[in-house]
Formats: C-alpha cells, structure tokens, sequence
C-alpha cells in the first residue's frame, strides 16, 4: 500500500503532497523534511530505493523535482518506480512538457490526475490513454460549467 506521495524540488519545498494513511500535521512536516535531507545526500549512482524507518521509499528525480512515493517494504519496488514514470510520463503528455510551475499554478489538476491514477493508496488505472481520456472529460465538464 502507498502510504503517501510527495513532489518536492531541489530546495526541499514540498509542492504536491497527496497522503493515503494517518499521519499528524507535525509528523508530516517531519517526515517531508528527513526524507527531503536523506534523497538530497543521496550520490546518483546510488539506487532509487530507500529502507526509511519502518517503509519503503522510492524516488526518482525529473527535471529539478523529486518525485517520492512511500510505501510498505512488502510491496514491488520496480512497479512502483515504474508508477512515478507512468505519472510523469501522463503530466507531461497532460501538460506539454510539464515544468514546476505547472505543478504549482495548476495544483488541482494534478491532483486530479493523481486521483484518477492512485485511489486509496492503490493503483487504479494504469492506462495512460485512459486517464488522459478522463482529465479532457473533466476539462469539458469545466468549460460547459462556465
């Protein structure tokens, strides 16, 4: 199970934090910012995978932004890296070349198209067509309420 998924960039701030168990306000603050100082530290020929207390990280970085996923230590690492690829394979295609500012400026979106690829801490959908398919339903839902 996915327990949360973070976005941070090269200064550690953190710009999508999406969380699929319970933690504290103050224990996610932590948990950002020790995560943020153990990838940062971390040499690049090193692996993307990371034993972090009792869970497993997995990371991979593009274009400045790091894109985290925290997970048990039971689940597939590859799948899971190969999750953050999907995702951002979908932002850009979704985007046009997705930049930080993207993810900032155009935070409900990714969430949205977060939501329609991760549920509950699961996989939903792992069908890139099919999500981009569902975002144009929603952005013609936006444009019709308008």
């Amino acid at each position: 199970m996915i327990h949360f998924f973070l976005l941070q960039n090269r200064q550690g701030q953190t710009r999508i934090a999406k969380w699929y168990s319970p933690f504290e306000h103050e224990e996610k603050k932590k948990l950002q910012s020790e995560i943020y100082r153990t990838l940062i530290q971390r040499p690049s020929k090193y692996t993307n995978f990371v034993e972090f207390r009792n869970y497993s990280v997995i990371y991979r970085r593009y274009k400045g932004v790091f894109f985290i996923i925290c997970c048990d230590p039971s689940d597939n690492e590859m799948a899971m890296l190969e999750m953050i690829h999907l995702f951002v394979d979908t932002l850009n295609d979704y985007f046009v070349e997705v930049c930080e500012l993207d993810l900032v400026f155009n935070f409900y979106k990714v969430f949205a198209l977060l939501d329609e690829f991760i549920l509950g801490g699961e996989l939903q959908e792992s069908s890139k067509r099919v999500i981009l398919d569902r975002m144009a339903l929603i952005g013609d839902f936006e444009k019709k309420s308008k």
